[in-house]
């Protein structure tokens, strides 16, 4: 257990996650903590049990997402979806309060808790979101079921978000497995997928969530044999109708024709700093003769953290080859200071060792981000993978990643990736 005012003062006034709060909201967060430092008695509470949680996160309007953790030893706390196991090991305790980071994103719990109970807010300081959490000691269904499952909806399903718009309106393709009334699968859409979801059939209601640390998703539908009609919601900011209709044999376009070089280049160019200030370049020495793969990125995207843990580990494996990898981080950090923190965070967690260039702060506009890479059409996805041969020349653009929730598709982009990166460099 780490405990202490001087642990939680600490916190407070050098962590990023509160600094980038708006004025008013740090100010509150600031006040609250010191309420607590106040009137905690000088002895931390017991600590949470040891177990299985049920955590309920608060969307409004009667809705909630639930999902499940595992508080261990050593305040170690695991949050699960699905086959996902997420590990919280940066927890503060003092008094009654406790402190709850992500080991990469910046969404913080705030809560008060007791043996069995800690409930309080999940806090993202730099969007100005605030979702009221509860968690129960206690093993739970990560959704409670009324009745029998009135369909099966294992398989590939045909979807459209916000069907009846033009400027939201988007496809999808759903892929799920379920066993008895439980069903874990995602949405797979042309720039990357909704990661790990889980949840069941109640009767003829389809029920997902996931919680990453950086996004809390729910859908809601009603399932025919061949159709169902939902409601997409993303934390407590943000919901879409959806409509998705069986089609075993439906396919997304493909990620490597939506992104492309305009007429005329060849070539893409760049130069940013990296994260000690050295301005970095695709003309450097570094990258001379060898196949280098840009991934373009930010620190605060669950898909492109998938994406990282795959180039990470290639990469460590092909390090005697001619390849090299670089990515561009696009951060919504309002400051240098703060980018480069999340981006050394970042690197840190995973151990990362390839370089990460900050390109952009303050959002993640794809429309500024473009600006920076004007002879792409467009940048249409977090990630985005730019292949470029030793002759410095770009031989393909890979639009978003299907990551290890997507199953056989994940497999897929693997052995695409290795094949392709290998004939570039026998080149």
């Amino acid at each position: 257990m780490v405990s202490g005012s001087t642990i939680l003062f600490s916190y407070i006034f050098s962590n990023p996650k509160v600094e980038n709060m708006s004025h008013f909201k740090r100010a509150f967060f600031v006040l609250s903590i010191i309420s607590i430092l106040l009137t905690s008695c000088s002895e931390s509470a017991k600590a949470p049990r040891i177990g299985e949680w049920h955590v309920i996160l608060d969307l409004g309007a009667g809705k909630e997402l639930p999902f499940t953790m595992e508080y261990r030893a050593n305040d170690q706390i695991v949050f699960f979806n699905a086959d996902e196991a997420i590990e919280m090991s940066d927890v503060v305790r003092t008094g009654d309060s406790i402190l709850i980071l992500h080991p990469v994103f910046e969404g913080v719990f705030k809560g008060i808790y007791t043996e069995e109970t800690i409930t309080g807010d999940f806090i993202k300081p730099s969007l100005d979101r605030i979702v009221p959490f509860r968690m129960n000691f206690g093993t739970a269904e990560r959704f409670e079921t009324n009745a029998s499952p009135a369909q099966d909806v294992s398989g590939n399903w045909e979807t459209v978000f916000s069907p009846n718009t033009v400027e939201d309106r988007y496809i999808a393709k759903g892929i799920f497995k379920q066993k008895e009334s439980r069903v874990t699968g995602t949405f797979r859409t042309t720039t990357g997928d909704y990661r790990y979801l889980d949840g069941v059939v109640d009767g003829d209601s389809l029920k997902l969530s996931t919680f990453d640390g950086a996004h809390a998703f729910l859908f809601e539908a009603r399932v025919s044999d061949s159709t169902m009609t939902g409601v997409f919601y993303s934390g407590n900011h943000w919901k879409e109708p959806f409509e998705a209709k069986r089609n075993e044999h439906y396919e997304l376009p493909k990620a490597d024709s939506l992104t492309f070089l305009k007429e005329g280049y060849e070539r893409i160019a760049f130069s940013f700093p990296d994260t000690d200030g050295n301005m970095v370049s695709l003309t450097d020495n570094v990258f001379k003769d060898k196949v280098v793969i840009v991934q373009i990125m930010g620190t605060w995207c669950p898909n492109c953290l998938d994406e990282s843990k795959y180039y990470t580990a290639f990469y460590n494996a092909n390090m005697e080859k001619d390849i090299a990898i670089v990515a561009l981080a696009f951060e919504y950090a309002k400051t240098e200071e703060k980018a480069i923190e999340a981006i050394n965070k970042l690197r840190k967690a995973l151990d990362i060792p390839y370089p990460i260039l900050l390109a952009q702060i303050g959002g993640g506009s794809k429309v500024k981000a473009n600006e920076k890479l004007p002879m792409l059409n467009h940048v249409l996805s977090y990630p985005t993978t730019i292949f470029i041969d030793k002759k410095g020349k770009v031989r393909k653009i890979h639009t978003g990643f299907n990551g290890p929730a997507t199953g056989e598709k994940y497999t897929e982009f693997v052995n695409e990736f290795e094949s392709f990166v290998t004939e570039l460099e026998a080149e």
